[in-house]
């Protein structure tokens, strides 16, 4: 029998992820999460209750207390240091709340950087420039542009290798709720364009509304968003159920 189109392989799973800080307390408890190809997901919860901890073990940047981070079939706690930074290059995208774009490069040069570290071709960061609307500004510099144009850079540069996973963490954050607005727009837009799936952690419900769900990380588990919260965000309230042992609690 022939496979069908529609199985594929997980961009992101996590299985009986477990993270405990040094000083004992919980941050992440047996936690299961599945994400699919080209599907976006909103992450909120409470300031430190460890939504960043969540990235950066997706990342490898972190190793968990136990369990295992799989993206794109291949497993990251596995890898060795240098394994672990080709898969971060040519696999994962990041987007940041404070930008991280380089002072010091034209803006088709911070777009072109993840196609150099994989030995692509830089042409395509000209037209990822012109994707999220900054097609005339390669030759400017950062200082040129206000907070929303570095944002949309961000996301062109997270997006240009089309990678498998974008993590971006409160990419809104330094945003006016209109720009934020725009912003969102284009990054969903975006991301559905390039097939990357995308982790968002955020504490705007606003923001969270572009997702095609909404979790709540929160004593340790990833739980899915209330209904009330899910038929508020509009897209939201066609959610999946969590993927999370934690929802059995």
């Amino acid at each position: 029998m022939a496979p069908r189109d529609d199985i594929a392989v997980p961009a992101l799973e996590c299985r009986g992820l477990s993270k405990r800080y040094g000083t004992g307390r919980i941050v992440l408890a047996q936690l299961d999460f599945t994400l699919a190809p080209g599907e976006f997901v909103a992450i909120m919860g409470d300031s430190g209750v460890g939504k960043s901890t969540l990235l950066n073990l997706i990342a490898g940047l972190d190793r968990a207390d136990s369990g295992s981070v799989m993206i794109d079939g291949r497993a990251v706690d596995q890898l060795d240091d240098n394994a672990a930074t080709r898969l971060r290059r040519q696999k994962l995208g990041f987007v940041f709340q404070a930008f991280h774009v380089l002072p010091h490069l034209t803006l088709a040069q911070n777009v072109a950087l993840p196609l150099l570290l994989n030995d692509l071709p830089t042409a395509s960061a000209l037209d990822m420039l012109a994707a999220v609307g900054l097609g005339s500004r390669g030759d400017d510099f950062p200082r040129e542009l206000s907070g929303g144009e570095l944002q949309r850079v961000a996301i062109a540069r997270a997006l240009v290798h089309r990678p498998t996973l974008i993590l971006a963490d409160e990419p809104t954050g330094n945003l006016d709720p209109a720009t934020a607005h725009d912003v969102l727009g284009l990054f969903r837009a975006q991301s559905k364009a390039t097939g990357a799936a995308t982790i968002m952690v955020t504490h705007s419900e606003a923001a969270a509304a572009v997702a095609d769900r909404v979790m709540v990380l929160s004593d340790g588990g990833l739980h899915a968003a209330s209904t009330k919260f899910a038929q508020a965000g509009g897209p939201l309230a066609h959610a999946s159920p969590a993927r999370s042992t934690d929802d059995a609690r």
